[in-house]
């Protein structure tokens, strides 16, 4: 059963671990390269506060964003600013996104994200944790998939793996970590099992995009590509 108000919790532990890491930076280091592809940490920074508003959207019965088009344009517009308002802005959103979150509501009701993708209400807080987490590893300022909460990194590779279950253009895949073992891909009996084992952080990071499974251990064929998130 999701607890959404544990994952709440949750959320602002890990919003204010990043503040404080991204608070040691100054103006020049937010207009370096992030890990992302064509994005500076100022546009991982932007797009985390935007996220929280639009997460905000969700849970009040709103569109998500506008448009994809106004998302893209809203982190355009906010990368370049200064650390300071990056972290202002930062740390008010969080405020909203937990404001929201904290009110009286109905967990069980159904919500709709971006693309018409629709989810539990009580498991937007277990995204914005998502969001929260992994672009903070994406700024490339000393937090890596290594220092993710043990029990976060257990249930985004579940999430993802379970995400993945059932994709034609994946081979059926047992992911373990040599203790615990989660099942992707589609169904047992359509091609040979492929299975995947590495450490925890390996396998997130495979599973994330963020790492390219070179440290992983692949047993019954090649490592399976994955589709983009």
């Amino acid at each position: 059963m999701i607890d959404h108000a544990h994952d709440l919790a949750s959320v602002r532990d890990a919003t204010e671990r990043l503040l404080t890491a991204v608070g040691s930076l100054d103006n020049a280091a937010v207009t370096q390269p992030s890990r992302l592809p064509g994005w500076t940490r100022g546009h991982v920074l932007a797009h985390l506060a935007r996220n929280a508003d639009a997460l905000v959207n969700v849970l009040e019965g709103r569109p998500m964003y506008a448009s994809a088009e106004a998302r893209d344009a809203d982190i355009e517009r906010d990368a370049p600013r200064a650390l300071d308002v990056q972290l202002t802005d930062l740390r008010e959103s969080a405020a909203r996104f937990q404001e929201t979150g904290d009110a009286p509501a109905d967990w069980s009701r159904t919500v709709e994200l971006r693309n018409g993708v629709k989810d539990a209400a009580a498991r937007v807080p277990f995204r914005r944790w998502v969001e929260v987490e992994l672009h903070h590893v994406d700024l490339g300022i000393g937090y890596e998939l290594e220092d993710l909460p043990e029990e976060f990194t257990e249930r985004e590779i579940e999430f993802l793996a379970d995400r993945f279950a059932g994709h034609p253009d994946v081979p059926p895949t047992r992911v373990t970590d040599g203790t615990r073992a989660w099942r992707t891909g589609s169904a047992p009996g359509d091609r040979p099992e492929v299975t995947v084992t590495g450490s925890p952080a390996d396998l997130l990071g495979w599973l994330a995009g963020r790492r390219d499974g070179a440290a992983l251990t692949v047993d019954g064929g090649p490592l399976p590509a994955l589709p983009p998130l």
